[in-house]
């Protein structure tokens, strides 16, 4: 009689209904754990042997090779150097994008780790040391593991993976394009535009562990200035004879200042207008003919940025001419305001604080650095978000940040990593609710 009965009950679990029974919903946790050891492997790698923009060519093997292993067809040499590949789920469904950037920066690295970089490279002409000091090295490996998981949980998948591996995010070599904004012109969106897109950014200003994520405009546009002053030179000593482009751009650098201060609406959003070089000049008795001023603008509104860039050079202009010299600006348009699309982070804020907790979950102030991820935003509902990796009995507040060659990344902060963003596209997938 027993043995009847448990011959019914597998055969009725080999039958119809076993599916909904045997079916396994992926665990983000579990296959997180799975590849850690991975991850902090090619970080390592990656770490060791660091390179600049648009010169990522081992960086771009190591992470095709992986591809091409995990079975994905891996387009390579995209914007110079960039990998992309698609990962097809089981059932029909969105095409979410995934980025990871892959460049590292012109910075000697003063850590002391066995995996510490000692490569050097040419940067406008000189020698210098190169070193993943933005953590760039972290997300290319924590997209390899997320790769990796997506490949293993596909039969769940209801919907499609690109995978991105970006170049040049830290800008591309004068007199070149590169990073997002190329891979764009490319057509990396041309054939089937992904329906999301996502991306992270290890910081040293947060906890490891610590997720920094908020809703709308979350970092600055980046524009770069010059405004050339010309005069006509005379001796120090007989400044009626000539025009000083000197005392031209003082005129200039304070009245750039009322555009934040009297001239644009701060309440809407703030903005920076920052001069960071003045050159021109040689000797104490010699008013210059030319003086050259370099700044930057960063805005978290994309009107308020155009309404700027137009202030800057009609100050610039006329009050150089109420002094008889001349001012020419030109602005070089650099990365668009980072905007999370506020629904996207609506329905996602959940899900992360599912993987670490409400007290783990920020919102972070405005961030007046700029990143190239802005350009899929434009594009596409975006959403990045930040992962602190400042070990604990450190202050966050005092460690050396992202670009310093003190920079350190807590290892422990990349299987947070992995799992938030294996969650995230597992959810968008339907995979996971």
């Amino acid at each position: 009689m027993r043995l009847t009965t448990l011959a019914l009950c597998l055969a009725t679990l080999s039958g119809s209904f076993a599916p909904s029974i045997m079916a396994k919903t992926p665990d983000a946790a579990m296959l997180a754990a799975d590849v850690e050891q991975k991850v902090i492997e090619w970080r390592r790698d990656l770490h060791q042997h660091p390179e600049l923009s648009n010169r990522e060519f081992r960086t771009s093997k190591v992470i095709a090779a992986h591809l091409e292993s995990l079975g994905l067809e891996v387009q390579t040499g995209v914007a110079h150097t960039g990998v992309v590949a698609i990962l097809k789920g089981a059932k029909p469904g969105p095409l979410i994008g995934i980025r990871a950037d892959m460049d590292a920066l012109p910075v000697t690295e003063e850590v002391d780790l066995p995996f510490a970089s000692k490569a050097t490279d040419t940067y406008r002409g000189q020698t210098v040391g190169v070193m993943h000091a933005c953590g760039h090295d972290t997300h290319v490996a924590m997209l390899m593991g997320v790769a990796e998981n997506l490949v293993n949980s596909k039969d769940s998948l209801a919907g499609d993976v690109m995978f991105i591996f970006q170049p040049a995010e830290e800008g591309a070599p004068a007199g070149e394009e590169g990073g997002a904004e190329l891979m764009l012109k490319e057509g990396l969106f041309a054939k089937r535009k992904p329906d999301q897109v996502f991306g992270m950014h290890v910081t040293s200003s947060l906890p490891t562990g610590v997720i920094g994520l908020r809703s709308g405009p979350a970092m600055a546009s980046e524009d770069s200035f010059t405004i050339t002053v010309k005069g006509r030179q005379t001796h120090g000593s007989r400044p009626w004879g000539g025009v000083d482009p000197i005392v031209a751009s003082a005129q200039i650098i304070n009245s750039v200042q009322t555009i934040i201060s009297r001239q644009v609406d701060v309440t809407k959003a703030p903005a920076v207008v920052s001069f960071g070089a003045i050159n021109g000049g040689i000797r104490s008795n010699i008013i210059p003919d030319e003086v050259e001023l370099i700044g930057t603008i960063r805005t978290f509104d994309q009107d308020m940025r155009a309404e700027i860039k137009v202030k800057l050079a009609e100050i610039a202009e006329l009050s150089a001419k109420t002094l008889g010299a001349t001012a020419i600006t030109e602005i070089d348009a650099g990365y668009p305001v980072t905007v999370n699309d506020p629904k996207l982070v609506a329905d996602m804020r959940p899900v992360i604080r599912g993987v670490v907790g409400g007290e783990n979950l920020i919102e972070p102030g405005l961030i007046t650095g700029a990143e190239d991820f802005s350009y899929y935003a434009l594009e596409t509902p975006g959403l990045f978000y930040f992962l602190g990796v400042t070990p604990e009995g450190k202050d966050p507040a005092t460690v050396a940040s992202n670009h310093s060659p003190a920079f350190y990344v807590d290892e422990s902060a990349l299987k947070v990593g992995v799992q938030t963003m294996t969650q995230l596209a597992l959810t968008a997938l339907g995979a996971s609710k």
